[in-house]
């Protein structure tokens, strides 16, 4: 298996709050980080239908247009309820729509869409959810390989916390009572998702 070497390692998000989360849990085996962002990178149209799709998509583009190896994360809340959404399109809903002001992402609004939807199933409805990721390393010569992790839990409403992004205000990991907004980042990345996902490529990368 490939593994990452001494080159620097282009991670490609635009998203902060992920990057920042990439770079603390690659911090202790002297990855040398530099975001897609820093070198003017365009972010690619996310087509895939799933979460390996994208992150591949995304690796694969900043691979190519940098020459250096890349990895890029893709995530998302799925809902037991609602069929796994809004899974790969998690992001999706949190798009602001011309008539909702100006453009970007409104996670508030996000996570009332997804609150909405459970009420309207019933007062009985299960609240189970989990956070999925998928990393995937690309090389500029096409090389590729991806991890996935998960985390369970369950939606809680009104959204606490204000340490985390995305829908963590309203997500409780499973055996805990506090929000991933309200943890401690060190213990989120401890647990979740994303954690679990590094787990297994530094398993294998720096094992």
């Amino acid at each position: 298996m490939r593994r990452i070497g001494a080159e620097p390692l282009v991670i490609a998000t635009q998203n902060a709050g992920k990057l920042r989360e990439i770079q603390a849990l690659l911090d202790p085996y002297a990855v040398k980080c530099i975001s897609a962002g820093s070198l003017g990178l365009p972010e690619p149209v996310e087509t895939g239908t799933t979460f390996v799709a994208n992150a591949l998509l995304k690796a694969r583009a900043a691979a190519e247009a940098a020459q250096l190896p890349a990895l890029a994360d893709d995530s998302g809340l799925c809902v037991t309820a609602l069929g796994g959404r809004p899974g790969v399109y998690t992001a999706d809903w949190a798009e602001r729509q011309p008539f909702e002001g100006s453009p970007g992402r409104d996670w508030y609004m996000a996570m009332g869409k997804v609150e909405g939807m459970l009420c309207e199933l019933g007062p009985g409805t299960p609240r189970d959810a989990w956070f999925a990721c998928v990393l995937a390393l690309a090389w500029p010569d096409g090389e590729q390989v991806v991890y996935e992790g998960r985390v369970d839990g369950a939606l809680t409403w009104p959204p606490r916390g204000t340490l985390g992004f995305g829908y963590d205000p309203v997500f409780v990991p499973a055996g805990g009572s506090a929000t991933f907004a309200e943890l401690d980042p060190e213990e989120k990345h401890r647990i979740s998702h994303r954690a679990d996902a590094f787990a297994k490529l530094v398993a294998e990368q720096f094992g």
